[in-house]
């Protein structure tokens, strides 16, 4: 992997965590409102979920878990 790609990926990666937090703020505030819509939580939620996914995979490519 190139130095070009390795920061085009840390940006990507840093953009993707932003998300998450931002995605985790919005929940908390649906969830404190009263009368909060579950679907939209829901969707709020399987998003986060993807993005954890997304941020493991992108990690894993910057710095792999190699056995020897």
């Amino acid at each position: 992997m190139t130095a070009d790609e390795e920061r085009e990926l840390q940006d990507l990666l840093e953009r993707l965590r932003q998300e998450h937090r931002d995605l985790d703020v919005a929940i908390e505030a649906l969830h404190e409102m009263p009368g909060s819509d579950q679907l939209q939580m829901a969707r709020l939620k399987k998003r986060k979920l993807m993005l954890r996914d997304r941020i493991g995979y992108i990690e894993d490519q910057i710095c792999p878990d190699i056995i020897a």
